[in-house]
């Protein structure tokens, strides 16, 4: 176990390691005030975000808006597309609707949000989670419809009410797909995220890069993007730690079918 550990680690980390190095020795000699060297790069990144007070100056009000954004979508997307799943005719008659409404990215709705929920952190919440609300919800509501009929017809023959199956049946087995909605709404929350702390704000990441921006500190500019990089896969880490657990369950019944064909 901890061989493979190990080996799905380096199979992870390799190309990054050699990406920083290829980046550390070619951008060695530059003297582009816009492209500095990464060893000039990563010393403004260790005291923006290496330092734990001035790094949770920065990043608590990114976690606390983008805990919110995300988790508001999270629960709308999985109540409303089981709702859609389980009406059909509901699902229909809204579809015009939807299709319009998840053309839109959440970022072009910014002006929208504002002149409706002003510029405080309301808005960017909301703002998030429209944005990362469609993943969830197409994925939910496909995941349900996807519910194998005979276990339907076997709940209906125990007379299983109807939340107990939701709750066994209907949940779990429509929760690998709302799980790979979620993976992809994360991405999406983070980028939202950023945009909107451009926004009348003054803290979090996205403030601290435009700032950067504006005053011409390019290598704290450089530094900050390395930490969004470095968060988003962060929680990537943590969000399949999570996917892997409550979902223990399907891949054991997955690894049984294989063995069995």
């Amino acid at each position: 176990m901890n061989k493979r550990l190990l080996r799905d680690l380096g199979l992870e980390i390799w190309l990054p390691i050699v990406l920083v190095v290829v980046w550390w020795f070619a951008s060695a000699s530059s003297t582009s005030f816009y492209f500095p060297p990464l060893s000039k790069i990563m010393e403004s990144f260790a005291a923006d975000w290496l330092d734990p007070t001035q790094a949770f100056d920065n990043l608590l009000p990114s976690l606390a808006l983008l805990g919110m954004g995300y988790g508001l979508a999270l629960v709308s997307g999985v109540v409303i597309g089981t709702l859609f799943g389980l009406v059909t005719p509901l699902e229909e008659a809204a579809r015009p609707v939807l299709e319009f409404l998840r053309a839109i990215p959440g970022v072009a709705l910014l002006p929208v949000f504002i002149v409706l929920f002003g510029i405080d952190q309301p808005m960017k919440v909301l703002l998030i989670a429209f944005g990362s609300f469609w993943p969830v919800f197409l994925n939910t509501v496909d995941g349900v419809r996807g519910i194998e009929p005979l276990l339907l017809d076997v709940a209906g023959v125990f007379r299983l009410g109807r939340a107990r199956r939701l709750f066994s049946i209907i949940l779990p087995g429509a929760s690998p797909q709302i799980f790979a909605g979620a993976r992809t709404a994360l991405a999406i929350s983070l980028i939202i995220m950023v945009v909107a702390e451009t926004v009348g704000g003054s803290g979090g990441v996205g403030y601290f890069l435009l700032d950067a921006q504006r005053n011409f500190r390019v290598q704290s500019m450089w530094g900050a993007i390395i930490a969004l990089g470095i968060l988003g896969y962060l929680l990537n880490i943590a969000f399949r730690i999570i996917e892997r657990l409550v979902l223990r369950w399907h891949r054991l019944q997955q690894a049984r079918l294989e063995s069995n064909s």
